[in-house]
């Protein structure tokens, strides 16, 4: 029986927990995609496996059909599957005790867990998750802000499915997996207050706040900084609406 360990890995190594690390050093391998002949995620994850001393084993990450973006859960249905095949044909290979290092926590807006329940069909398997520190937590520290107002609630979405939160009448949104084309959207959102940032709890690092109409340039500008100082970038942000009776300039 193979036994595999979910690691939250928040962005990086300052974030990996007591717990993680102890999940880490039990492991006897860690499974991690390669994405490209280039893969920046991936050099923090053997960073962290060398730290704690335990193999990073790389599997070649199948390519998604972006042509499919008209039926995007099709899509990810047959990414997923051939990620179910590749970790199955390692898992049944090697056996003991393995372990993912998933960006943020396993719990939002990652396939892990969906991909592992797939592979216990093909490979006798068991896991277990320990949480990370995930995007929302480390936007609202930097911030310094809570993330719903007193008593109301807090929407979270990704920036593809925002003007449909926002058709809905949400007026509280923490968005996630941002890109630079997305934030058209929010030219419509003036008189909105933003909490941006990207690359959050890295060493490249952007923030940027206040009215939308204000700081999108900013934003703008911050998001290519983070891509060209990292070679990736991971944005989120939230989004309110104006109070009641609030003035707008």
């Amino acid at each position: 029986m193979t036994h595999v360990h979910v690691v939250g890995l928040g962005m990086g190594p300052q974030h990996l927990t007591v717990e993680g690390a102890a999940a880490l050093r039990a492991a006897d391998y860690v499974l991690a995609a390669r994405k490209g002949d280039v893969d920046e995620l991936l050099e923090v994850r053997r960073a962290v496996c060398a730290d704690h001393g335990v193999t990073l084993v790389e599997v070649a990450d199948p390519e998604r059909d972006r042509d499919q973006a008209a039926d995007y859960p099709a899509a990810v249905r047959d990414w997923h599957a051939a990620r179910v095949a590749a970790y199955a044909a390692e898992l049944g290979a090697r056996g003991g005790t393995a372990a993912f290092l998933v960006w943020g926590d396993p719990s939002l807006y990652d396939s892990t867990l969906r991909v592992l329940e797939q592979v216990a069909d093909r490979v006798p398997l068991t896991w277990d998750v320990v949480p990370g520190i995930s995007a929302p937590q480390v936007l609202a520290a930097r911030h310094r802000v809570v993330l719903h107002e007193v008593g109301q609630p807090v929407h979270l979405t990704t920036a593809r499915r925002l003007p449909e939160a926002l058709a809905c009448g949400q007026r509280n949104v923490l968005v996630m997996l941002g890109s630079e084309g997305s934030l058209g959207a929010l030219e419509a959102l003036a008189d909105w207050s933003i909490w941006w940032g990207a690359n959050l709890g890295a060493a490249g690092e952007r923030l940027v706040a206040g009215r939308v109409s204000e700081v999108l340039g900013e934003v703008r500008t911050a998001r290519a900084a983070a891509r060209a100082a990292a070679g990736w970038v991971m944005d989120a942000y939230l989004l309110r609406a104006p109070s009641a009776g609030e003035a707008v300039a």
